[in-house]
């Protein structure tokens, strides 16, 4: 074996293997720096393509991570103003602020992108709600996007608990707009006219992001509870499941799903926004590969035959045009049979 000389101030030598016995240096697949993983000693087991997915999930949460940390998500409010039911998800506190444990933002994180993209599958909407300045952008950007509905102006009281009223404002819309579009408008007056633009701009301001939702939501994504708590409240009277970000001011018992994150930060909203619309993709792509599957199997038998539909018990009972009867379920009789003879008891 041959001696290297050594190098530095401390004179430090080593002997150097021989050429058969060193280890064969390998090229790094790309992201492996990241997790530590000496690649002069890989396992054969890595090369199998089980084990692959698994460190490409890996890599792929581990850059999640490295971006919600660049992003800020981990820092909460002061110390001074916070709330104890975020204890639980609270790792310390640095220089008199609160430092949110990243693990709980990434297990409601995944956890919530589960719970969209399933119900997106099912055919359902969801409904993002933001209308603090921070949140604005990214919502509009990513939703429009994914075509999702989203409220980032002012949160209407009544808008889920009172919809119906809310689609006759979405026809006037739509009334005004042919209007303007028809050149309708110029028939009235300046007075009228201008009325007419500031009703048309106050609705579209306000309810422009749901003029796609024909039905109330399967879920609801609020960023900032303590601002948005008329939309959780309505929410929670109906029973559609919430998937908020919450800081460490908030209450998480008003949240199905809670992310602990920064809620101030424009870059950690966006990250939120981004990752939970990505998720919407999905289960639109799981939506259109089950459906032709399940449209090319078609019926196989009569069982699969849709059932008959249920009338209520007023609809049965109901006036006969033709004979001026009852019918009680049982077919009736066509007015040109002929009548029955009649019987000892019948009148004359």
């Amino acid at each position: 074996m041959a001696k290297v000389p050594g190098f530095g101030e401390f004179g430090a030598s080593f002997v150097s293997p021989p050429p058969h016995k060193r280890p064969i240096e390998r090229a790094a697949p790309q992201g492996f720096h990241r997790l530590n993983v000496r690649v002069s000693l890989l396992p054969v087991m890595l090369l199998t393509e089980p084990a692959l997915e698994v460190v490409s999930k890996r890599i792929l949460s581990m850059s999640l991570v490295n971006e919600l940390i660049e992003a800020g998500i981990h820092f909460g409010q002061r110390r001074s103003n916070w709330n104890p039911k975020m204890a639980p998800y609270i790792q310390g506190v640095k220089n008199q602020i609160h430092i949110i444990d990243i693990r709980e933002t990434i297990k409601g994180l995944l956890l919530a992108k589960k719970f969209i993209s399933k119900t997106v599958s099912e055919g359902k909407d969801v409904l993002f709600v933001g209308t603090k300045r921070q949140a604005r952008s990214a919502i509009e950007t990513h939703c429009t996007a994914c075509q999702m509905p989203y409220i980032t102006e002012r949160w209407l009281g009544g808008l889920l608990t009172n919809f119906r009223t809310v689609r006759d404002r979405l026809k006037r819309l739509e009334e005004l707009e042919a209007l303007v579009e028809g050149g309708g408008m110029k028939s009235y007056s300046k007075k009228m006219e201008s009325q007419l633009t500031r009703e048309r701009k106050k609705i579209f301001r306000n309810l422009n992001g749901v003029r796609s939702m024909t039905k109330l939501p399967s879920a609801l994504v609020v960023v900032d509870v303590n601002r948005e708590m008329n939309a959780v409240r309505e929410a929670k009277n109906l029973g559609i499941p919430t998937i908020c970000l919450i800081d460490t001011d908030g209450d998480p018992d008003f949240s199905d799903i809670p992310i602990p994150g920064n809620d101030d930060s424009m870059r950690s909203i966006d990250l939120i926004i981004r990752e939970l619309t990505a998720s919407v993709q999905d289960g639109k792509t799981q939506r259109q590969t089950s459906a032709p599957s399940g449209a090319a199997e078609g019926p196989t038998d009569s069982s699969d035959a849709p059932s008959p539909r249920r009338r209520s018990v007023r609809s049965r009972f109901r006036v006969d045009e033709v004979g001026g009867g009852l019918t009680d379920g049982a077919p009736m009789e066509s007015a040109g049979a002929a009548p029955s003879a009649p019987t000892a008891t019948d009148p004359a």
